[in-house]
């Protein structure tokens, strides 16, 4: 991949009068020194931090929340889901989900204690191996036969943008992709729509649950494809298959942008950190405005506040601060390579330091109807929340 706009960042802070700028030849080639993506806190060491914000690594006695306490529960959440029966799906294997699986496969690789992932992790990626290398034998998650129409289709493209960014975001701290992450980025490539007004992007789960199944929520699984892609090495776009692949992609991020909620926008901007041309440098800033201003006055941020959502039970959607929308906004904005100077965003850390639950989790809650917030589904949402305060608050050390 080609510099991400976290670079082009820094060359905009340093001469305002050229807020295009990019960088090229061999000033690029020293910034990308051989990884995948390049990260501006790497660019910045020795600055000043300015406006309070948090800066350098914290000793874990120091962190403010408890570690070993959010371990636990991802761990005990994702043991839970893998044995639930209602998540059972052929060949022995159970279904990957957005709001529990996937957060835990991001979020847990920063806690590991040694550097191979532990039983539960290990389970968790031999789960989507075995459905990579089954692909053309193993049934859907959900298919046309079980529900209606177009689900089998939906339900593919779903998994297979999934499976990619679980297993690039694991071989990403090797630096070398396994032959099982091939596979998935071929599965990936063969579901891409080429035709269409979702050309450049894939069939996506659509059941009416916000905010990731539902028919607004393809752009956001496409943006999650241009993580997974973002993670992959530099040469790997290099081939012309792949080139095209990939730039469609980025066509369809660019020019769907301005129909999509600002949750979908601030993941395709996660994606615009490691796959470079997703968005113009005013479009990057300007998402990060419009974060910026639906920051509460306690530091976090809103899920709610972040589209516009409505239960399915009438019952209004909960708007105070939740640890889901605080990590979302968080990590992103440190992959843009902004949190080591930005005021607002150490509140937000300071807000997420300070309300972690006893169980180890952040609190949030489901934007389709009111649930008992310790029940097992009434937790999806804290899953997720849990995870990516956790991805917020590891990439601030």
């Amino acid at each position: 991949m080609s510099a991400p706009w976290n670079v082009r960042w820094q060359v905009f802070r340093q001469s305002r009068a050229n807020v295009a700028g990019f960088l090229e030849g061999e000033q690029m080639e020293t910034l990308m020194k051989g990884s995948f993506r390049v990260r501006l806190a790497s660019l910045v060491v020795g600055c000043a931090v300015m406006g309070g914000a948090v800066s350098g690594a914290q000793n874990h006695e120091d962190e403010g929340w408890d570690r070993a306490a959010a371990i636990g529960y991802l761990d005990a959440r994702l043991t839970w889901w893998m044995d639930w029966e209602t998540a059972a799906r052929d060949h022995g294997t159970f279904c990957v989900s957005c709001h529990t699986v996937l957060p835990y496969a991001l979020g847990r690789t920063m806690l590991r204690e040694t550097a191979a992932p532990g039983a539960i992790e290990s389970r968790l990626f031999k789960n989507v191996e075995r459905r990579v290398m089954a692909w053309d034998q193993i049934l859907p998650f959900y298919s046309d036969e079980q529900f209606r129409v177009g689900k089998t289709a939906e339900s593919r493209g779903t998994e297979a943008i999934l499976n990619a960014l679980i297993l690039t975001n694991r071989d990403s701290r090797e630096g070398l992709l396994s032959d099982t992450t091939l596979r998935a980025l071929d599965n990936l490539w063969a579901l891409q729509t080429t035709s269409g007004s979702g050309k450049g992007a894939w069939p996506w789960l659509d059941f009416g649950l916000e905010p990731w199944e539902t028919s607004a929520a393809g752009y956001y699984g496409a943006a999650l494809a241009g993580v997974a892609v973002g993670h992959v090495p530099d040469d790997y776009d290099t081939s012309p298959v792949n080139r095209a692949r990939v730039a469609e992609l980025r066509r369809y991020l660019q020019r769907e942008v301005d129909n999509q909620n600002l949750f979908n926008r601030l993941t395709a901007l996660w994606a615009s950190t490691s796959m470079s041309g997703v968005f113009t440098l005013g479009q990057q800033l300007a998402i990060k405005d419009e974060t910026l201003r639906l920051q509460r006055e306690d530091g976090g941020w809103s899920l709610a506040s972040l589209g516009l959502f409505e239960r399915l039970d009438g019952t209004p959607v909960e708007s105070e601060s939740d640890g889901y929308a605080t990590g979302l906004v968080l990590h992103v904005f440190q992959e843009a390579g902004l949190a080591v100077d930005d005021h607002s965003l150490s509140k937000g850390l300071v807000w997420l330091r300070t309300n972690q639950s006893n169980d180890g989790s952040w609190p949030a809650s489901s934007l389709n109807r009111a649930r008992d917030p310790m029940s097992d589904r009434g937790r999806f949402m804290r899953d997720a929340a849990t995870a990516y305060a956790v991805l917020a608050l590891t990439g601030s050390e």
